[in-house]
């Protein structure tokens, strides 16, 4: 029972949050706002839809090693794994503005959350109205920074030529059963994830750091591996980094505000490993402004080594 509670949430949360997106962009589309707006907000927060789910739910279950846990993990897991893989698969071109503030901002954000929660053993409500306030402010610097380039293009991206025209109807439905979907599957996936810890011995952190985070960052991994194999992938390592931006701001300050979340000593070495992977990321990028086949290899290989951590810290 368990394990179904697991894999249904997770493919509740992966279409809920397709059925969302979907939904949140033509609506959009209809009211007439401009379609940059919309690629930057809903269709950006869409694939860290799965992760505040799963965060905030086990929030209010009191799985606060969970909340943080998921969205931790589901970093390292973007950057080392989804990102590495590109790398393996093609040569990865970095953005400027990806290594000039994406980056730093990442790290910052990362870097704040460990504050709180090391000087003060949680993230309170007081925390996650910041981590809010500098992810509105990353926003605004995004959405001006896409407004300024589509004026420069002078013309849509494919992202936003790809948002359907659907009826209104149907956009509520999509809006309404997506955000039924992803509640429900962040409930489920919450319970069958602290079953299969309680059944086998692990720990909310080991749990939250491997297979929670995987399955929240199935979007991302499965998007990244289609724009490889497309040869689409000039912004790859932006998204990842973006995603990660929201993950950290967005999902855990959206979850602090809600219910305070306790911050362990295992959720700091967690966060300066994520924090220390991206310096190592951006200090692979440096050089060529891009990621090749032997800095992927290094980046999954890290991952690996970092799990099998993960587990003797468990054991031990």
């Amino acid at each position: 029972m368990m394990y179904f509670l697991l894999i249904a949430g997770f493919v509740l949360l992966i279409k809920g949050a397709d059925f969302f997106v979907e939904g949140s962009s033509s609506a959009a589309k209809k009211l007439s706002i401009p379609p940059i707006i919309i690629g930057m907000t809903i269709v950006a927060m869409g694939t860290s839809l799965p992760e505040t789910s799963v965060s905030v739910s086990a929030s209010l279950a009191g799985k606060n090693d969970l909340s943080i846990s998921n969205a931790v993990g589901s970093n390292i897991f973007n950057l080392l794994v989804v990102a590495g893989l590109c790398a393996i698969l093609c040569p990865l071109p970095i953005n400027r503005e990806t290594l000039k503030r994406d980056f730093p901002f990442s790290a910052l954000a990362a870097g704040v959350m460990l504050g709180f929660g090391f000087f003060f053993g949680e993230l309170s409500r007081i925390a996650g109205i910041v981590l809010l306030i500098l992810f509105a402010f990353f926003l605004y610097i995004m959405i001006n920074s896409a407004v300024k380039a589509r004026r420069s293009a002078g013309s849509l991206t494919d992202e936003e030529e790809e948002i359907k025209n659907l009826p209104m109807w149907q956009c509520l439905i999509y809006i309404i059963g997506g955000i039924a979907a992803i509640a429900a599957g962040g409930k489920m996936v919450v319970e069958g994830a602290s079953d299969i810890a309680a059944n086998f011995g692990m720990s909310d952190n080991l749990i939250g750091m491997t297979i929670v985070a995987l399955g929240t960052s199935l979007p991302e991994l499965a998007t990244s591996i289609v724009a490889a194999r497309k040869n689409e992938i000039d912004m790859a390592l932006g998204n990842v980094i973006g995603s990660n931006i929201f993950n950290i701001l967005f999902v855990l300050g959206i979850a602090a505000v809600i219910s305070p979340v306790g911050f362990t000593v295992q959720n700091s070495i967690d966060t300066v490993f994520l924090i220390a992977s991206s310096l190592l990321v951006l200090i692979f990028c440096l050089p060529k402004k891009k990621l090749i086949h032997l800095h992927g290899i290094a980046m999954m290989a890290i991952y690996t080594g970092y799990t099998v951590y993960l587990f003797m810290r468990q054991s031990s």
